[in-house]
C-alpha cells in the first residue's frame, strides 16, 4: 500500500472518508452529533476547521493543520516528548465513532471504508470553491433540493452569530462578508458544473 505523507502544519487540507462499501454512518439524527462531539474532542486542539458536511454515508472538512508550536506532545518517556501525529487523532476519531455505533446497533466489522482521504489545498481559488463544495453536496448526491437547508454543515453555523468552534470570521472575510458568502454559494448552485472539475479526485 502506498504510503501518504504527513499532514503538515499551517497547511491547508480537505479531508474525507466514507462507510465501508458505503454504508450509512449515520443511523439517527443523534449519530451526526455524536460525530461531531467526538470531532471537538480529539480535533479541535490540533486543527482550524473552516467548512465541514456530514452526509448519511461519508464526511467532508476542510481544516488547517496548527501550528507545530500548537501540538500539544505526547509524553513518550520521562526524558523524551514527541508532537501529536494528527493522523493518529483522525484514527482515534473514526475508531471512537465506529465502537460507539458498533455497541448502539449490535453491529460488527468495519464501519469506515478507509482512513480520511485527503488533498493539500494549494490555491486561494480551490479554497474558495471547496467551501461551497462541501455545503453544496447534500444536494450534489440528491439527498436535498436546497443544500442550504442541510442541517448537518457548516454553511449556517457560519452565518449565525452562536457560538462556534469553526473559523467562522475568517471564512466570512475570506469572502468579502455575509451578503458576499450567501451570493457565491447561490450563484454557484445555478451552476455546479463549473465548479465540480475543479474539485476533482477529491469525491469519496
Amino acid at each position: 500500500m502506498q504510503q501518504k505523507s504527513p499532514l503538515e502544519p499551517n497547511k491547508f487540507y480537505h479531508i474525507y472518508t466514507r462507510g465501508n462499501n458505503k454504508e450509512t454512518l449515520f443511523k439517527e439524527q443523534d449519530n451526526y452529533g455524536l460525530f461531531l462531539q467526538l470531532y471537538r474532542k480529539h480535533l479541535a486542539s490540533y486543527v482550524d476547521t473552516f467548512a465541514y458536511c456530514l452526509l448519511p454515508n461519508h464526511v467532508h472538512f476542510l481544516v488547517q493543520i496548527k501550528d507545530g508550536e500548537d501540538l500539544k506532545p505526547q509524553l513518550i518517556s520521562e526524558d523524551e516528548a514527541k508532537l501529536v501525529s494528527i493522523e493518529r487523532q483522525l484514527g482515534h476519531l473514526l475508531n471512537a465513532y465506529a465502537k460507539s455505533i458498533n455497541h448502539r446497533y449490535n453491529r460488527i466489522g468495519r464501519l469506515f471504508q478507509h482512513r480520511f482521504g485527503r488533498k493539500e489545498i494549494t490555491s486561494d481559488a480551490y479554497f474558495t470553491r471547496l467551501v461551497f463544495y462541501i455545503h453544496f453536496n447534500p444536494q450534489h448526491h440528491g439527498l436535498i433540493n436546497d443544500f442550504s437547508r442541510w442541517p448537518h454543515s457548516s454553511y449556517h453555523s457560519i452565518l449565525s452569530e452562536g457560538k462556534t468552534a469553526l473559523q467562522r470570521k475568517e471564512v466570512l472575510e475570506w469572502f468579502g462578508g455575509r451578503e458576499k458568502y450567501k451570493a457565491f454559494h447561490d450563484e454557484n448552485a445555478a451552476d455546479f458544473t463549473s465548479i465540480a472539475p475543479l474539485i476533482e479526485g477529491d469525491e469519496v
